[in-house]
């Protein structure tokens, strides 16, 4: 049976369509423009107080728990005082959120920077940024250049050591995960097996005890700890930074975080207009030059 001419070119034109349309739906379509995109994520913009945060509205901040001084002070994270405190909240204040809807959590320092779904938006805690921990998370932009340093009693061997080398026969012990561990088996390589504790204030009470020789910690917490936990104690030196780049301290974030753009473009201008260092010569003040071993 034959189709009149004008049903058939209704027909005709009618199949031409459907084939546009199923063309269309499978070609490749254009791009969004990097621009639109912040970059490492998947399309979130950074429209103050409206992230993609763990929940709606608030911003989850974590830290260890104890949290030492002068990063925090009275172990209270909330309250606002000490450098990382201050930081955060400065950091929440650019992205749009107050500090009343502020959100903090307690998580372990090694827990923060593990593999793993994170329960926060970001965490503070003296995490220096590396291209290992860079596998398991996201960093932000560095927030302070740090220097790691050796504590030793006043009077004992450990504290007339002038140089690296007048460490290597000593028994050196800090916190597990750290950098102030790395330096001790990267940079001190002692004769004796480093000694690794699980918090902080472990490895200050086997100072105490006689257990190590000397501990080593971040700049800022040794004169922390020097004028106020054990003040029979010295700071023996600062090592220099390795490999010509200055080690820093980072926000940690989930690998592959929406925030992550938007919380390090916060960091970089709180650094441009001063605050962060404002904010360093307001809480670690104290933490100035000691000598350098070599």
């Amino acid at each position: 049976m034959h189709l009149a001419p004008r049903v058939l070119r209704r027909a005709i034109s009618a199949a031409t369509i459907a084939l546009l349309a199923t063309a269309v739906g499978c070609a490749p379509q254009p791009e969004e423009k990097a621009s639109d995109q912040a970059s490492g994520s998947t399309g979130t913009t950074c429209a103050k107080g409206k992230l993609a945060t763990q929940t709606s509205g608030k911003l989850t901040i974590a830290t260890d728990e104890p949290a030492y001084e002068p990063w925090f002070e009275d172990d209270k994270p909330a309250n606002g005082k000490g450098f990382e405190s201050a930081v955060a909240y400065a950091v929440a204040k650019q992205l749009g959120y107050d500090k009343s809807t502020v959100v903090w959590q307690s998580v372990p320092f090694n827990k923060a920077f593990a593999p793993g779904v994170k329960t926060f938006d970001f965490d503070i805690n003296q995490v220096s940024i590396s291209t290992e921990r860079k596998k398991a998370v996201d960093f932000s932009s560095g927030y302070y250049d740090v220097r790691q340093a050796v504590i030793a009693l006043k009077g004992s061997k450990a504290a007339k050591a002038t140089s690296i080398a007048g460490l290597k026969g000593l028994k050196l012990g800090a916190q597990v995960g750290t950098t102030s561990l790395n330096y001790i088996s990267d940079v001190v390589k002692p004769t004796q097996q480093e000694a690794a504790f699980s918090k902080n204030d472990q490895a200050v009470s086997a100072l105490k005890n006689g257990q190590v020789d000397a501990i080593v910690v971040d700049l800022p917490t040794a004169f922390y700890i020097t004028s106020a936990e054990v003040t029979n104690a010295k700071i023996v030196g600062q090592f220099e930074n390795q490999g010509g780049t200055p080690e820093q301290f980072g926000l940690v974030l989930d690998k592959g975080s929406d925030l992550t753009s938007c919380v390090s473009s916060a960091v970089d201008a709180l650094r441009k207009d001063g605050t962060l260092a404002a904010l360093e010569k307001q809480w670690l003040s104290d933490a100035v030059d000691a000598p350098v071993l070599k």
